[in-house]
């Protein structure tokens, strides 16, 4: 079974993620995913730009996927889209730094 993390903010409703997900989103942000933590208004900025750049390169590689030759999507190292997975923590991420107000989880 796997863990499961709730993300809250005052800025915004909270988001629910699996250990997966969690995992490769932290590990893009270079922050370790502890049972608990917060994520300081200082460095939202910086965390909401690694994560932005993360899908733009993931969608880069999808697009480079599909027009080679002979080369498939579901040979691709995650086969679901980043963007699409980490919506709803990148924006939660965007309120929180919007209003001043860190990410918590596991409180």
């Amino acid at each position: 079974m796997q863990m499961i993390y709730q993300f809250r903010s005052k800025a915004g409703p909270d988001v629910i993620m699996l250990a997966d997900l969690s995992k490769r989103i932290f590990d893009i942000l270079d922050c370790p995913l502890e049972p608990r933590g917060i994520l300081t208004v200082e460095h939202l900025p910086v965390f909401i730009t690694r994560l932005e750049t993360a899908i733009l390169r993931d969608l880069e590689e999808r697009k480079e996927a599909q027009s080679s030759s002979g080369q498939d999507v579901k040979k691709l190292s995650q086969p679901d889209r980043l963007g699409q997975r980490a919506y709803p923590f990148l924006e939660l991420m965007k309120q929180a730094k919007e209003k001043g107000e860190p990410v918590l989880w596991g409180v």
